[in-house]
């Protein structure tokens, strides 16, 4: 801003000793200190008005630029749509005409008994599958290869009925 030396400032500071006196000198530095606080505060929110319409500025122009390529976007869309529907009616068309014709195939429907066949063929072949564990290393590691039921399990672990040994 201003190029203040520090033999400026001695002579003006001087100047206004003489000038207002002694007894009203430290009122009207304080006056002046503030003056120039308000000055610059003002300045600051000018400079940052100016930099924030300058920044909507900005924005404002890439909206409009993003606006403009959205509708080319929605218009090239659009032109795309049109062309897949006049192509893919075409085609329908030339599919009902083969499907009316000589060649006509129908589809055939699954049956109940055909989806009970396939159900019962899927938990045969599950059922005949085998483990990858081979069964020496299942007996080694003692892990069960039958699944007992739970009368079974009652009649092995019954006291007295399968063990010799007496409790109390």
């Amino acid at each position: 801003m201003i190029d203040l030396g520090l033999t400026k400032l001695a002579i003006i500071g001087a100047v206004a000793l003489v000038v207002i006196g002694p007894e009203k000198l430290p009122k009207v530095a304080r006056m002046a200190g503030t003056l120039y606080g308000r000055a610059q505060r003002y300045l600051h929110e000018v400079k940052s008005e100016v930099s924030r319409e300058i920044e909507m500025e900005e924005l404002r122009n890439l909206h409009k630029d993003i606006q403009d390529s959205a509708q080319s976007f929605k218009s090239e869309v659009e032109t795309f749509k049109s062309e897949v529907e006049t192509t893919v009616s075409g085609h329908m068309g030339e599919v009902e005409s083969a499907w009316r014709g000589d060649t006509a195939v129908m589809p055939t429907t699954a049956t109940p008994d055909d989806i009970e066949r396939k159900a019962r063929d899927f938990r045969r072949k599950k059922l005949a599958k085998t483990s990858s564990m081979p069964a020496w290393y299942k007996n080694r590691q003692g892990t069960r290869q039958h699944v007992l039921s739970g009368a079974a399990r009652v009649r092995k672990f019954r006291p007295g009925a399968t063990s010799n040994t007496k409790f109390f």
